[in-house]
Parts: C-alpha cells; sequence; structure tokens
C-alpha cells in the first residue's frame, strides 16, 4: 500500500514538472522577464564576490611575499635596563628548533649618492649576513654581506636593484664601484636583483643600501640596537615564537611598554577575516537584487493564477486536492527561479573572467558564491511562489469553473 502511495506521489511530481516546463514554454517572453531579475541577481552574486576575492587574495600573496614567517622586534633600551645584540643572538642560537635566522636592523642617516648623482629616498639599514635570505632576495652580481665582514667593520655594502640602475647603469657595473652614504664611503659588494620591474621605483622595494650592522652602530653613535628581525622554522610556529620572545625581554627590560613584537602572520590572519568580511558583504548586497527578483516572481505567478483559473476549476472538478494544485504551482515557480540561476551562473562566470580580465585582476568564479547565490534562487521560487500557489488551491472549483 505504502509503495502505491509512493508511486502515486512521484506521478503526480512528474505530471506537475512536465505542465510547468509546459507552461514557462507556452509563455517564452513572460517567463523570459520573471527570470530576468534571478539571471541578474545570482550574476551579480557571482561577479561582485569573485572580484573582491580575486582582488584580495592578489592583496594578500603580495604581503604573504614579504614574509608569512616573520617576527619584528622592537625593544626602547633604557640606561638602567638594555638588551643587547649579544644577548638577542644566544637567545636566537638557545631556540633554534623554532627560528630559522635573525638579524639586528639598524636605521643609518645620510643621503645616497655616486658623485654627483644623489638619491633621495634610498633606504639605508645595518644588517647581518643573514639579512638577505630573510627578505627572500637574489643576487645579481657580486656577492652578500659575510659574517667576516660584520666581525671585522668592513665598509662595504651590498644595494638594491633600483640604486644600481640609477646610479651606475646596471648591477655588473656597480660592483666594485664606490658609493657615498653621507660623509662615509662604502665599496658595493654585491647587488640584487629587482623583485618586480614593474614596481621598481624610488622609495620602493629594490631602493636600499644595506651595510654591516656593526658599522652601522658606529656611525650611528648607538650602541643599544632595538630593531631585530626574526624569522621561525614554519608559519604554524610564529604564536610560540612572539611568547618566548616576549618573555625572554620581559625578564630582562622588566615592562611590557619596552617591548613590542609582531607577527607577520597574524597580519595575515586579520587581513583574511577582514576580506571574508568584504566578500560577504558584497554578496549580501548584490543578493538585494534577488530578493527585488522574488517579488517578481510572485507578481508573474499571481498574474498566472489568475489566467489560469479555469483550468484549476477543472482539475478540482475532475478530482485534484489543495496538495495537488499548490504543488503544480511551486513547482512551476521553482522551476522558473532554478532556470534562471543556472542561466544567471553560466553569465556570471563569463563576466567574472571577461570583467577579472580587463581590470589585471585573476578572478575565479567563487564556488561558495555560485552555491549560495544558486540555492538562494531556488529557495525564493519556493518562497514567493507559495502565495500563488495558496491562492490558486483555496478557489472555490463552481467560481473558477466560471470563471471566463
Amino acid at each position: 500500500m505504502g509503495k502505491l502511495i509512493l508511486m502515486e506521489r512521484q506521478m503526480i511530481m512528474r505530471q506537475s514538472f512536465k505542465l510547468a516546463l509546459r507552461s514557462i514554454w507556452g509563455n517564452k517572453m513572460r517567463s523570459f522577464l520573471t527570470m530576468l531579475g534571478i539571471i541578474i541577481g545570482v550574476a551579480a552574486v557571482i561577479v561582485l564576490v569573485s572580484l573582491v576575492n580575486g582582488y584580495m587574495d592578489s592583496v594578500i600573496k603580495s604581503f604573504s611575499d614579504m614574509g608569512a614567517n616573520q617576527i619584528q622586534v622592537n625593544v626602547t633600551n633604557l640606561s638602567s635596563r638594555s638588551v643587547n645584540s649579544g644577548q638577542m643572538y644566544s637567545f636566537y642560537e638557545d631556540n633554534s628548533n623554532i627560528f630559522e635566522r635573525m638579524s639586528p636592523v639598524v636605521s643609518v642617516s645620510g643621503k645616497v649618492r655616486n658623485g654627483e648623482q644623489s638619491l633621495k629616498y634610498t633606504t639605508v639599514s645595518g644588517i647581518s649576513e643573514q639579512y638577505g635570505d630573510i627578505k627572500g632576495l637574489q643576487l645579481e652580481s657580486g656577492r652578500s654581506i659575510l659574517y667576516s665582514d660584520i666581525e671585522s667593520r668592513q665598509r662595504i655594502c651590498v644595494i638594491g636593484g633600483y640604486v644600481a640602475k640609477e646610479l651606475y647603469g646596471s648591477g655588473e657595473n656597480a660592483v666594485g664601484k664606490k658609493i657615498k652614504i653621507g660623509d662615509n664611503t662604502f665599496d658595493i659588494a654585491g647587488v640584487y636583483q629587482i623583485k618586480n620591474k614593474q614596481y621598481s621605483e624610488s622609495g620602493g622595494e629594490d631602493d636600499f643600501v644595506w651595510i654591516p650592522y656593526t658599522v652601522a652602530v658606529k656611525i650611528e653613535k648607538n650602541a643599544n640596537i632595538g630593531d631585530y628581525l626574526f624569522t621561525v622554522r614554519s608559519v604554524s610556529k610564529a604564536n610560540d615564537g612572539v611568547i618566548l620572545i616576549q618573555k625572554f625581554l620581559m625578564d630582562i627590560l622588566k615592562n611590557k611598554d619596552l617591548i613590542r613584537v609582531m607577527a607577520m602572520s597574524k597580519i595575515l590572519d586579520s587581513m583574511n577575516k577582514q576580506m571574508a568580511m568584504i566578500s560577504g558583504l558584497a554578496g549580501g548586497i548584490a543578493g538585494i537584487s534577488l530578493l527585488v527578483a522574488g517579488v517578481g516572481v510572485m507578481n508573474i505567478m499571481l498574474v498566472s493564477v489568475t489566467e489560469r483559473t479555469r483550468e484549476i476549476g477543472i482539475r478540482k472538478s475532475l478530482g485534484a486536492n489543495k496538495g495537488a494544485i499548490m504543488q503544480q504551482f511551486i513547482i512551476e515557480a521553482a522551476v522558473t527561479s532554478s532556470i534562471g540561476g543556472i542561466i544567471g551562473i553560466l553569465f556570471g562566470c563569463g563576466v567574472t573572467a571577461a570583467v577579472g580580465k580587463a581590470a589585471g585582476v585573476t578572478a575565479h568564479p567563487a564556488l561558495n558564491a555560485v552555491v549560495i547565490a544558486f540555492g538562494v534562487s531556488v529557495a525564493i521560487g519556493l518562497f514567493f511562489g507559495y502565495m500563488p500557489a495558496r491562492r490558486a488551491a483555496g478557489l472555490n472549483p463552481i467560481d473558477a469553473l466560471r470563471s471566463d
């Protein structure tokens, strides 16, 4: 008995689905206009979310390239309590299972020049032999700063590709030449490759001069180094590294206001959360058009009920119950919304690729946006189709048959 009831329900569902397709096909223009709001709404959600995600991915990747495994440390040394580079190196070596590299960073003032040519915004820093590896740079010519240069306080330097290009024409020409930083003269030992030729500019990431930090301390006449840069062996150990550094410094300085420790991975996590919020907001704004489209579906279905009043009366007189009538109109609304949703997905994917290419952003249709937009379009069809279906089911069969 139960099997027969199930088969009967399946047959009614199939019949309702066929009637829905027949009704949609019989009123092509009206059906298309009904779907248009759904198509635009679904496409808008996909395009907006995908483009926002694509843009944010590029921003996060650029930020990640700066070093997601880096920890920046800044200490304010007092005359009574201070941390020196020797103590920091001992701490680093004692925790080599967490930390991969470490370098003091000493800022040096002074204009960079070669003869009459000078650069205005070049960053000059005193660093260790590990700094180039921390920054992930590759040598173009010459060599990097060595441990022996730091120990013997050699007046040598390495420069960025932008500096070499502006002052010497090329990296190859720069190696072995002299460069002045303020009143101090240095021999150029090596030149690093330009990271991104498109963004190689004054004040950019390729506009730098690095010297041994021991020489920088002497030039600046400040024995207390306040800045250090660590890298951890894996990003997952960044939080452990931060805790270790904070504890070590607190034991010496006794004041948390004198210590600033920042893991780049934490900033990335914060950015990811903000990007997710922005993406959701963009999808929500675009989703408003789907609600407007739902009102359009309801209006058209109400018109359809009015036009097919006589048909409803005939079906009721032949034994169709309220459930069957409601099912027919709800399925019709859901099918209309589903077809509109599928067209919207295809349209949205095409527009995403085209707009992304035009904007220079690598944007791929976001799977979550596609699934949510299609799900919402079907849900809207069911929700806004319910009222017209209920109205159709509630018609009196005699009054319906008398309708013209």
